[in-house]
C-alpha cells in the first residue's frame, strides 16, 4: 500500500510584514525636507548675484534714456510726493520710485521711469527719460518683454521703432501713416499693433501719473 505524503503551502505573508507605514513617512519626510533644504540653499546662493545684475541692467538703462546724465537721485513715491530719503521701515523693493538725472553742473535733465502692463502675450516691463516740464521723451527701453519673436519682440529689436520715442512729445498717438507726422505721433508697428500700442499706452499712463509729481519736487526744491 502506498502512502501519499502531502506537502504544506508555503506559508501566506502575514499582514504588515513589510516596511512599516510610519518608516515609509518618516523616510519620505525626511527626503522632502532635505530636497527644500537644498533648493533653499541654492536659491540664496544665486538671489545675490541675480539681483545684482539686475540692478546693473537698470542702471545701464538709465544712462541710456537720460543720455548719460552725470549722476541722479532716486526719488521714492511716500503719501503722494516725492522724496529722496526712503519713508521709515519701508521696504526699499516694495516702495514706487523714480530716477531724476543731472548734468555736470547739476542742472536736472530728465527723470527716467519705469513702468509695464500687459501686451499680447505677457508683462511689458519698459523704462524712458522724460522732460517733466515739456513732456518731451528723451528715450526709451524694453527691459522685459516675453512677445511673439519675429513681431512682437519689434517692439526692442527694431531700431526705427525704438528712435521714434527720443524727442517725441507725450502724451503719444499711436498712427500707421508715419508721413507728415507730428511730434506726438509713433509709427505702429505692422502685425505687431498690440504690442506697440502697449508701450506707447505704457508711457502715456507713466506719464499722467508721474509728470506733475516731478514738477511739484522740481517746485520745491528750487529756490
Amino acid at each position: 500500500m502506498t502512502t501519499a505524503h502531502a506537502h504544506p503551502s508555503p506559508a501566506a505573508s502575514a499582514p504588515g510584514s513589510g516596511t512599516p507605514s510610519w518608516r515609509l513617512l518618516t523616510i519620505l519626510s525626511l527626503s522632502g525636507a532635505l530636497a527644500g533644504g537644498l533648493i533653499v540653499s541654492a536659491y540664496r546662493a544665486t538671489l545675490p548675484p541675480i539681483e545684482a545684475h539686475r540692478a546693473a541692467r537698470v542702471e545701464a538703462a538709465i544712462r541710456e534714456v537720460l543720455k548719460l546724465p552725470a549722476r541722479w537721485d532716486t526719488l521714492y513715491l511716500d503719501r503722494g510726493a516725492l522724496t529722496k530719503r526712503l519713508p521709515d521701515g519701508a521696504n526699499p523693493k516694495a516702495v514706487e520710485r523714480v530716477f531724476l538725472g543731472f548734468d555736470s553742473n547739476g542742472n536736472p535733465v530728465g527723470a527716467a521711469i519705469t513702468a509695464g502692463r500687459p501686451g499680447f502675450a505677457d508683462i511689458i516691463n519698459l523704462i524712458f527719460g522724460l522732460d517733466p516740464t515739456s513732456g518731451t521723451l528723451l528715450g526709451m527701453k524694453v527691459l522685459t518683454s516675453k512677445e511673439t519673436p519675429g513681431l512682437g519682440d519689434k517692439i526692442y529689436r527694431d531700431s526705427g521703432f525704438v528712435r521714434q520715442f527720443r524727442g517725441a512729445v507725450a502724451p503719444l498717438k499711436g498712427v500707421k501713416d508715419v508721413s507728415g507726422r507730428s511730434q506726438s505721433e509713433v509709427a505702429v508697428i505692422t502685425g505687431a499693433t498690440i504690442s506697440s500700442r502697449t508701450v506707447i499706452r505704457i508711457i502715456n499712463e507713466a506719464t499722467a501719473r508721474w509728470q506733475p509729481l516731478l514738477q511739484a519736487y522740481r517746485a520745491k526744491a528750487t529756490p
